[in-house]
């Protein structure tokens, strides 16, 4: 009876061990979010060799990639690398092509989802940070609850050597007492010159459009969305958070169409503004209110575009520091305020006619978020903290004035931010609304991101990379912040925390260099043969006959420049890439053709193996480019190679009516 009595009383204690057992992840790596770069961080980090667990807090992969961001923002394809290459890649083989940069959103986490497979990654949804426990400068374990049912009762404990923050938030960095910055810096602090406070004219309102509810009486109140601030001195700093929106995918085909209703809590005077644009500007297109780039089957990706649109200026200032439930309460006030501009617009009546008439041919579409009443669940959070690591990227990075050395992926998009505020100025003794923040510079060329970027400082913790909200400057950031960008820097973090294991040494301290030939020597985490990129840049590979002139420019060329001639064959010229073929066997080749004003209706191009020689002729005509770029690989062919470099291709000038580009081969290894 005694030893009954004592194994009832120990039951508790088996049971609670055995629970704690179970609630227990113990792993190489943790990779704290779903997003596009969670998923190819744990995809990585698991062909490397090592025990992984993804951790998303919601229900569904991919971020913004899968969010209703299928309009790629890519600023220069030459900048994608890796497993970001290999995903719009597997992207284009979905549509028959060789790569795309638009599509679905069930098609993007489809997509993931065969990642997930094919690594045999552990991923544990509806989990989100509640604490994390360190020693010295290293995170020994956190704790992650229920995001459904947050109670103490269902928390799960995950250890880890190695842990990765893949969120837009930066709740782990945070949480780790990592030095972080949230808002925009003055531009004294790291010498810029588009930084802080910017009163621009791209996203804005003309002049004269009165900012009050009575139109010349202050004392009737400021229309909704409209900020008392006063406006502070140009590039001073702040903790205003550029704006948030949601990307929406609408369909125009009626048979998969859900009918946009009239949502919950609809005002319709938070939609007075965009009446005052129309004032000004009655037959203003229904593409500068809102940004609907087509996507596959009848669909769009909509995003902000004019003074007043998708945007919800000055309303996300909490989110970054916000608590789970206030981060929930934003997103839903901006779901609302999207629905209810989208209702405004195609039922108001003093919304002018053409617009009403075209917002009718849209609807939700039937076979999107499922099951999330056909609306994204991933609001577009354009940026959030900002760490403070081992390196910060600014503004002099983008621009070329410094370059780093220790790169492991690249960047090209414009410095782009959204609007912060919308405030009342007085120009010529008249107030007016105007919208402020708004940057866009570009005009320059791919440029390298620092390893440093991506880890804290050495004093603050030693086994954590952050390769979404990383270590940049706001206006830095707002070049950086892609989403393919963030998958390359996702996979050289995963490769980073599995050097950092097998050397036993803290992120600070790894061999960045073996890291950057790690990602050269093995882009796919497969050991399957590496593309065989030939640049016009890249001297030892090129052979020139006739003057060439090199042309800087980033904005349609493959990398930095393309050679351009203008003489329409008048003498013989002509531009021969050379690969340096390692792996004898059949190659895929494809050359890159920008669309160019004046460019010649057909191009001649040789392509020899050393033995046969193929003549081509390229039609400017059939060239089709799609999404935010200005060129698109053309195939020539396929071809056996041997090794070596007695192979080539060859674009000459001959019988040109016009100007002729040679810039980028790219010979891809045809596997089995």
């Amino acid at each position: 009876m005694r030893k009954l009595v004592l194994l009832f009383l120990l039951l508790p204690v088996f049971s609670h061990s055995l629970w704690a057992q179970q609630a227990t992840t113990s792993v190489d790596i943790c990779v704290y979010g779903g997003s596009s770069a969670g998923v190819m961080a744990a995809y990585t980090a698991k062909k490397a060799g090592k025990s992984v667990i993804l951790i998303e807090p919601g229900k569904h992969l991919g971020g913004l990639t899968t969010g209703g961001l299928g309009y790629t923002d890519i600023g220069n394809k030459y900048a994608i690398t890796g497993l970001a290459r290999d995903y719009y890649r597997r992207i284009g083989k979905h549509y028959g092509k060789f790569e795309q940069w638009i599509f679905e959103p069930h098609v993007a986490e489809n997509l993931f989802k065969e990642y997930i497979s094919k690594g045999n990654v552990q991923v544990l949804y509806s989990y989100r940070l509640s604490s994390v426990k360190k020693q010295g400068t290293t995170i020994q374990e956190i704790v992650i609850e229920n995001s459904d049912k947050p109670s103490s009762t269902t928390n799960r404990i995950v250890k880890a050597k190695m842990f990765l923050d893949c969120t837009y938030e930066g709740d782990l960095m945070a949480k780790a007492g990592v030095s972080y910055f949230v808002g925009r810096e003055d531009n004294k602090l790291y010498n810029e010159t588009y930084n802080g406070v910017q009163l621009l004219n791209k996203h804005q309102f003309v002049d004269g459009i009165d900012p009050y509810k009575i139109p010349g009486k202050p004392e009737s109140g400021l229309l909704w969305g409209i900020s008392s601030a006063a406006l502070p001195p140009t590039g001073s700093g702040d903790k205003k958070v550029q704006t948030y929106n949601f990307r929406i995918c609408l369909t125009s085909d009626p048979a998969n169409q859900i009918p946009i209703t009239k949502p919950e809590g609809y005002d319709p005077e938070k939609y007075e503004l965009l009446l005052r644009v129309m004032e000004k500007e009655p037959t203003r297109p229904f593409n500068l209110i809102m940004k609907p780039d087509l996507m596959p089957n009848y669909k769009t990706d909509i995003n902000n575009n004019g003074p007043f649109s998708t945007d919800m200026i000055g309303m996300n200032y909490d989110y970054p520091e916000a608590d789970y439930a206030r981060r929930a309460q934003i997103q839903k006030e901006h779901e609302l305020y999207t629905k209810g501009f989208l209702y405004f617009v195609g039922n108001d009546p003093r919304v002018p006619e053409h617009l009403r008439t075209e917002m009718k041919r849209w609807g939700y579409p039937k076979d999107e978020y499922t099951d999330n009443g056909n609306w994204s669940p991933q609001m577009y959070v354009r940026e959030a903290r900002r760490m403070i690591g081992a390196y910060v990227m600014t503004q002099a990075n983008c621009q070329g004035k410094e370059t780093v050395q220790d790169g492991v992926g690249m960047a090209a998009y414009t410095m782009d931010s959204h609007n912060c505020q919308r405030i009342v100025i007085e120009k010529d003794g008249v107030k007016m609304v105007k919208n402020e923040g708004d940057v866009q510079i570009g005009g320059f060329p791919p440029y390298p991101i620092a390893y440093r970027s991506l880890i804290p400082k050495e004093s603050e913790c030693g086994n954590l990379l952050v390769p979404v909200c990383l270590s940049a400057s706001h206006i830095a950031y707002g070049s950086i912040r892609m989403e393919p960008v963030f998958m390359v820097l996702a996979q050289s973090s995963a490769l980073a925390a599995s050097l950092a294991i097998d050397s036993k040494r803290t992120v600070q301290n790894i061999d960045v260099q073996k890291l950057q030939q790690w990602l050269k020597a093995n882009p796919l985490m497969d050991n399957s043969p590496a593309d065989i990129l030939v640049d016009d840049q890249d001297k030892v590979h090129i052979v020139l006959t006739g003057d060439w002139k090199s042309e800087h420019n980033p904005g349609g060329s493959y990398g930095p420049s393309w050679l351009a001639d203008d003489s329409q064959g008048k003498e013989k010229k002509a531009v021969r890439f050379v690969p340096e073929v390692v792996t004898a066997g059949k190659y895929a080749v494809y050359m890159y053709f920008p669309k160019v004003k004046n460019a010649a209706s057909e191009t001649a191009i040789t392509i020899t193996n050393g033995k046969d020689v193929k003549a081509l002729t390229i039609k400017e005509a059939d060239i089709r480019v799609e999404g935010q770029t200005a060129g698109e690989w053309v195939l020539l062919g396929e071809y056996s190679f041997p090794k070596g470099k007695s192979s080539y291709v060859e674009i000459s000038n001959t019988n040109a009516n016009g100007s002729i580009i040679a810039d980028a081969v790219l010979f891809v290894p045809k596997q089995g």
